[in-house]
């Protein structure tokens, strides 16, 4: 049971992971906190419910499922609302991300539905057993499936040339300016990596939370959480914090109860604040 219970905190723990990154990545990029991270991801669900619902193969549902928030949630967020604000104070894009929380999760509970829906289990339902270990099919490539997607973000930020722009662009916005480094295109193109990074947590999240039209708004507070904990401006930090918030949620359930399992993370996520408030691999920002 213990390894089982690890697999599953790992598994929900890298679904957090992948929320907190785009967090830190918005904040590397544009010192911009999008309080309506978790609502993107609802829509994003919902996006590709519908469209698996309507026949469409799973693969070309996630494919359009991401074209569509890359564009929606990441170019057109960009351009129309966070540009106009960028050089305005900090309160003001807080506030308007909030709106468009409330604007994200109005609007699919308006014009979708206020039910839960069931997504359809893509892994399959029987479960992986080694000895006299049952490990679930949905946890284990959630795993793998985010493991690779985490991998392909740090190849991009490590190895190519926008990803060395944007780490430029996150050390120090003026020297990278002086270097003619285009910060708007910069910025942009991270607020379209968050759309896509959010569209697969979508995809690993919606079989276990199931499709509700308020689903985001725990999982955006967690993956927040995950980011604080571990540290908001470095990426290795939010790893680290989603990791952990999943694994003391999943030993909180399982040998506390499940009531006390949001209230060991915030007793967590204060501890380190009080200790180290730039959070446990953050680096200090003045």
């Amino acid at each position: 049971m213990f390894i089982q219970l690890v697999v599953s905190g790992i598994a929900i723990g890298a679904i957090y992971a992948l929320v907190a990154i785009g967090f830190t990545l918005l904040w590397q990029a544009s010192r911009t906190v999008n309080f309506a991270q978790g609502d993107f991801l609802t829509v994003s669900a919902v996006l590709m419910f519908i469209f698996v619902c309507l026949g469409v193969p799973f693969v070309w549902a996630l494919l359009t499922t991401v074209v569509i928030s890359a564009f929606m949630l990441g170019f057109v967020v960009k351009k129309a609302v966070i540009q106009p604000l960028i050089n305005r104070s900090h309160t003001t894009i807080i506030v308007a991300t909030i709106a468009l929380s409330f604007l994200a999760n109005n609007s699919v509970a308006a014009f979708w539905s206020t039910q839960c829906k069931a997504f359809p289990q893509i892994f399959g339902m029987m479960p992986y057993r080694i000895g006299s270990i049952a490990l679930s099919r949905q946890h284990v490539w959630t795993i793998i499936v985010a493991t690779a997607v985490i991998l392909a973000i740090n190849l991009f930020i490590q190895r190519t040339k926008p990803g060395k722009a944007m780490q430029a662009v996150a050390q120090n916005r003026e020297a990278a300016k002086v270097l003619g480094i285009n910060i708007t295109r910069v910025t942009t193109m991270v607020f379209v990596m968050n759309a896509v990074i959010v569209a697969f947590a979508a995809m690993l999240i919606a079989p276990v939370y199931m499709v509700r039209f308020d689903m985001g708004l725990h999982l955006g507070l967690k993956a927040f959480y995950s980011a604080m904990i571990g540290g908001f401006n470095q990426v290795r930090g939010a790893l680290l914090g989603g990791f952990l918030v999943g694994i003391i949620e999943t030993f909180t359930s399982a040998y506390i109860s499940n009531e006390y399992r949001e209230v060991i993370v915030l007793v967590v996520l204060i501890g380190v604040i009080l200790i180290r408030k730039e959070g446990l691999l953050g680096t200090e920002e003045r």
